[in-house]
């Protein structure tokens, strides 16, 4: 009789275990579930937030127009993205008497040149005291001859500048350049006659 309850005791402690492990053998283990992949991210020029400044500039220029020397006179400005890029506009003119009379006395041909045109720059190293900044005019501007004929033309201006950071609020610009001029058609002149090299000098003023 002991020996009967003895094992009917024993049978029941040994059932639940052997059930849980049967139990666990039929159970179908999850598979490990994959990361969600990542979704890519755009590559920008531009990356992270934007740092905006801005500055206005006078500007004189230094070359030949018409075979004769001339100094040009103007303003630019544009809005400074990261310290880095540019977007502006910038104006031109000869402010010198420019003569086309054979006798260049100016008592009836004299030369007026003007143009202007959207222009980007890059600054590059723009935290060192002394940097280099490439610029680029695209635009249009007006040629008159004094009483004989005017006409519209094209101009492109790439420049490339070495600038001096003077303070944080000026700096000084000093390079050179090459004016590119087409469709003038205007009495004798040519567009070669208004594109050649000319130097450059900027002072430059605002939040860099």
């Amino acid at each position: 009789m002991k020996r009967a309850t003895w094992a009917a005791v024993l049978a029941l402690l040994l059932t639940p275990p052997l059930l849980a492990q049967e139990t666990d053998e039929k159970e179908p283990q999850e598979e490990p579930q994959e990361k969600p992949q990542e979704k890519p991210q755009e590559d920008t020029l531009i990356k992270g937030g934007i740092d905006s400044g801005g500055f206005g500039a006078v500007v004189f220029r230094f070359g030949e127009v018409a075979d004769q020397f001339a100094t040009l006179q103007g303003v630019r400005g544009g809005w400074i993205i990261n310290h880095q890029f540019v977007i502006g506009a910038g104006f031109y003119g000869v402010s010198n008497e420019i003569c086309l009379d054979d006798d260049r006395d100016c008592r009836f041909r004299e030369l007026e040149f003007g143009y202007g045109g959207f222009e980007f720059e890059y600054i590059g190293l723009w935290d060192r005291v002394a940097h280099y900044t490439l610029q680029l005019l695209i635009g249009g501007g007006g040629v008159s001859y004094f009483n004989l004929a005017t006409d519209g033309v094209f101009v492109a201006e790439p420049v490339a500048n070495l600038e001096l950071n003077v303070t944080k609020w000026w700096r000084i610009n000093v390079g050179a350049g090459y004016r590119i001029v087409a469709g003038l058609d205007a009495g004798s002149l040519e567009s070669s006659d208004l594109s050649g090299v000319f130097g450059n000098v900027q002072f430059k003023f605002g939040n860099f």
